[in-house]
């Protein structure tokens, strides 16, 4: 007698953060899809609960596995790094907080979802916002296979039914008053919006704020000395760092100064404007440590090109291309243009800035003798002419027509 085989069941791996949203998920994606569900939480410095605590919950919620990864150094090293080399910031001032972790916890969905032999892959997203474009290019990006699904975007779960949820089933989690704002974290800054932040014209109050001190508070100020080799942040007032280590030490200097805050009305890939509230202190005080010392040690026709590579490289991480040939392409560019950018910046962070003080670099295309105006002045000041008459020769020429 020949056995029949067992029906395979799908699987799906959920992007876990342990709050009420994802918990409620993954009882909820099981009811509607017949799915196991593998939760999958990945720590990028976010702080909160320990891994353990989260790994565990999850599996008292439902899910048939759960995994968690301590992944702040990755996140640091593969992800922080490239942006501070791009001295990247969208729209000139975001620099890119939230768009840089999602790539981070992508990597992990799709290594679970091969794992676990899952065919989909979930997450919290709403239809509105930039992050289900991150994921979902993310995710088809490296496994094209893989189906996505938003349990908040594509099956209405609304907080009031998520709460329903949790206590129709008893889960194992606390159903507390929603904080009126959406805040998302990690080791690079910090995002805060809606409540009523929404209304551009309030002011924000200092409650928001856990990055970063009141600027306006009477301090003294800070001096502090950023190492570079060839574009990565190696050491802090002399001391050897890891990037993850240059990146909170940061947060905790500039931050106690009020730098690294940002609030912006910024346009959303999904074609709406939004207003965000950010706080970025190691993120700001090590983009303008990194600018500086480009200035000193790169060549003047690659640095005009390279700000150009900057913008384009900032709007494709923020509109979810990570993963996408161009931004690796340019990938090259940047490390390449970063060969040369190794020294010393020393910064003054006060007053919630982080002012550049001094310069020095061995890689230094600052010529002091053919800078200066004193005696030693090497500049072949003769030359000059010549070179203003041919310079504006096509201009000249041009001139003598249009002003005939």
């Amino acid at each position: 007698m020949q056995c029949e085989e067992k029906p395979v069941t799908e699987r799906v791996v959920l992007a876990y953060s342990g709050g009420l949203d994802t918990s409620v998920a993954i009882g909820w994606i099981a009811e509607e899809t017949g799915a196991e569900v593998i939760a999958v939480a990945v720590d990028v410095g976010q702080g909160g609960e320990d891994l353990d605590v989260i790994r565990k919950r999850a599996l008292a919620c439902g899910a048939v596995e759960a995994e968690v990864a301590d992944a702040k150094d990755e996140f640091a090293d593969e992800y922080c790094l490239p942006a501070i080399k791009a001295n990247a910031l969208y729209m000139d001032r975001y620099p890119l907080v939230s768009a840089l972790s999602r790539p981070a916890i992508v990597k992990h969905l799709v290594a679970a979802a091969k794992k676990h032999g899952a065919t989909t892959v979930a997450h919290g997203c709403t239809g509105k916002g930039n992050d289900q474009v991150r994921f979902e290019a993310g995710i088809v990006a490296l496994a094209p296979d893989l189906k996505c699904i938003a349990p908040v975007r594509d099956y209405a779960m609304t907080r009031d039914k998520a709460i329903a949820f949790c206590e129709a089933k008893g889960l194992p989690i606390a159903t507390t008053k929603k904080s009126p704002y959406s805040i998302d974290q990690n080791v690079f800054g910090r995002a805060i919006e809606t409540g009523f932040l929404e209304d551009i014209w309030n002011a924000p109050i200092e409650d928001i704020y856990e990055y970063t001190s009141n600027p306006a508070t009477p301090r003294e100020p800070d001096e502090v000395i950023i190492t570079f080799d060839k574009g990565v942040p190696v050491a802090i007032d002399g001391k050897p760092v890891t990037v993850l280590q240059a990146i909170q030490q940061l947060n905790e200097r500039a931050g106690a100064q009020g730098v690294g805050r940002i609030d912006m009305v910024e346009d959303r890939l999904v074609g709406i404007k939004s207003r965000e509230v950010y706080e970025a202190p190691g993120a700001i005080a090590l983009i303008t440590a990194h600018q500086e010392l480009e200035n000193v040690t790169v060549e003047r026709e690659l640095a005009r090109f390279k700000r150009q590579v900057e913008q384009r490289w900032g709007e494709l991480v923020y509109d979810g291309q990570w993963f996408s040939p161009l931004k690796r392409a340019l990938d090259g560019f940047i490390e390449e243009a970063n060969q040369h950018v190794s020294g010393d910046i020393r910064m003054t962070l006060h007053g919630g800035r982080a002012v550049v003080t001094g310069r020095r670099s061995a890689q230094s295309l600052y010529d002091f003798n053919l800078a200066t105006y004193d005696t030693g002045d090497t500049f072949d000041q003769s030359a000059a002419k010549g070179f203003i008459d041919i310079y504006s020769l096509s201009s000249k020429i041009a001139a003598k027509r249009d002003l005939a």
